[in-house]
């Protein structure tokens, strides 16, 4: 196991990206292309889950939009992921919030993490 994890790194460039964990809010920049043309879209939301490691690391972002809940899976080691900017902390006691599914509203919300000085 551990060559096929050598050669995995020696292949995937892995950009260093800032820590982030579940209950995070997190903009991710994307590259699109469409036809000849290149464009940067960002997708803003809630990290719901942080799975695998190295490589094949992926996480998953929740937001609501126009009423409907979207979640959309990144991979770290994506060449389209262009920035990863982490703009709240959140405090959560698990490391799947998969239950901000069934909630909306006030009751969607994560209490922001105080830093320590």
């Amino acid at each position: 196991m551990d060559r096929i994890k050598d050669i995995t790194a020696k292949l995937v460039e892995t950009k260093d990206w800032p820590d982030f964990a579940a209950g995070d809010t997190v903009t991710v920049t994307i590259k699109i292309k469409e036809g000849n043309k290149e464009r940067l879209q960002a997708f803003q939301g809630v990290v719901i889950q942080r799975r695998g490691v190295g490589a094949t690391e992926t996480f998953t972002l929740r937001k609501i939009a126009s009423g409907v809940g979207v979640e959309r899976i990144f991979p770290i080691s994506s060449p389209f992921v262009e920035k990863i900017e982490v703009n709240k902390r959140g405090k959560v006691r698990r490391s799947r919030v998969y239950y901000l599914r069934g909630r909306t509203g006030k009751a969607a919300r994560i209490k922001e993490r105080r830093l320590a000085k």
